[in-house]
């Protein structure tokens, strides 16, 4: 058992966000059906994956949503499910006729996300744009840079994964859990512009304080401190240190064969830059994995910065068994690690619209309506 077993998910087809919330679901055992347009004369968006990681676990579909049938076969796959995810600009739903405001008068238990960049409302609601953007008005993008030097997108992690498709999975989970008591739907608005605003609370909070200053790149977590740095080896590699408490900082010197009385006070930020330099000089005398093997197993928050394709060579990373494979496709395993009832990364249940018939099937379609709907192009 999974904890969303029985659980029917509808997920409009989409980039990034809305299949990353979509996979979540389905690791945790909901039942999810892709609906994607027909192929015909219309080109693959970038980024297309053949054995996509996001599609795990689900099946798909291919409808024409311009024909009255089309519009049909969606209408009742709504009046069963428990959730509608959808990624369109706001009035696109309304437009192919299947808005909250239809949709939950069909099905009022129905869980209806609106996962956008902008919001449902608001001057912008309606302007395009990715996360970059998103990210950028949130306050967040202006975070990653270092002192005197233009942001930089941490890609699109923060912006489409975790402010988009993480916090719309947790609103979805909300929202599943009150219907409980209420027995009634809701509608969310999942907005990546306020998922990464949400997640910029901490630094909110320390310039309230006065405990971080708005020159970014000279602040302990943003890239000025000596003892939160990326330093570069010996061979070219990276090693991670994070060792702000003081118990973890004197580990960090005992490691670089450093003497404290030699250096600044640890929070003398005046003398960071000396430090950080210091620093350099010292991380290029090894190699990453020379370094990697001097602070093992010791308290001093120094690690190696892996590539991607190196993730699943490192010990601890396999034993807790990080990164799968799934149809062929290396890729993270389903997190969090619940005890009695874990997720579990399944193959796609086919290519996309493989599952066409086989849904509409289920629908109550018959052999012969089926045979229809692909002659008249109402699916594929």
């Amino acid at each position: 058992m999974r904890p969303l077993d029985g659980i029917k998910v509808i997920e409009m087809a989409g980039l990034a966000p809305s299949p990353y919330c979509g996979m979540i679901l389905s690791d945790f055992g909901a039942n999810v059906t892709i609906v994607d347009r027909l192929r015909k004369g219309v080109p693959e968006p970038p980024y297309i994956m053949k054995k996509s990681p996001f599609d795990r676990g689900k099946r798909s579909m291919r409808v024409n949503l311009k024909t009255k049938r089309g519009i049909e076969i969606l209408n009742r796959m709504i009046d069963d499910a428990d959730v509608l995810v959808e990624p369109y600009r706001p009035g696109v739903m309304e437009s192919l006729g299947f808005g909250p405001d239809t949709a939950l008068g069909r099905n009022p238990k129905l869980i209806y996300a609106r996962l956008t960049g902008w919001g449902q409302t608001g001057s912008f609601a309606s302007m395009a744009g990715h996360d970059i953007n998103y990210i950028a008005l949130s306050g967040a993008l202006s975070l990653f840079r270092r002192k005197g030097e233009r942001p930089l997108p941490p890609t699109n992690l923060l912006g489409d994964f975790a402010g988009g498709g993480m916090l719309c999975a947790m609103g979805i989970l909300l929202a599943l859990f009150e219907r409980t008591r209420s027995a009634k739907g809701q509608v969310i608005d999942a907005a990546m512009l306020d998922g990464a605003a949400n997640l910029s609370v901490m630094f909110h909070g320390l310039l309230a304080h006065n405990l971080m200053t708005l020159d970014i790149g000279t602040n302990p977590l943003d890239g000025g401190a000596p003892f939160y740095q990326a330093y570069e080896t010996a061979d070219g590699g990276y090693m991670s240190v994070g060792a702000i408490e003081q118990r973890f900082y004197a580990e960090l010197l005992e490691g670089l064969e450093l003497d404290a009385t030699t250096l600044p006070h640890q929070y003398d930020t005046a003398k960071w830059p000396e430090m950080i330099e210091r620093f350099n000089i010292v991380f290029k005398t090894k190699t990453r994995d020379q370094w990697t093997a001097v602070f093992e197993g010791k308290d001093a928050c120094v690690s190696p910065v892996l590539n991607l394709d190196e993730v699943n060579t490192h010990a601890h990373n396999r034993e807790r068994e990080l990164i799968i494979d799934v149809n062929g496709v290396s890729q993270p395993a389903p997190a969090p690690r619940l005890s009695r009832t874990p997720g579990k990364a399944q193959e796609a249940k086919g290519t996309r619209g493989a599952n066409t018939k086989e849904i509409l099937s289920e629908l109550g379609y018959s052999d012969s309506q089926i045979e229809a709907f692909t002659k008249d192009d109402v699916i594929e």
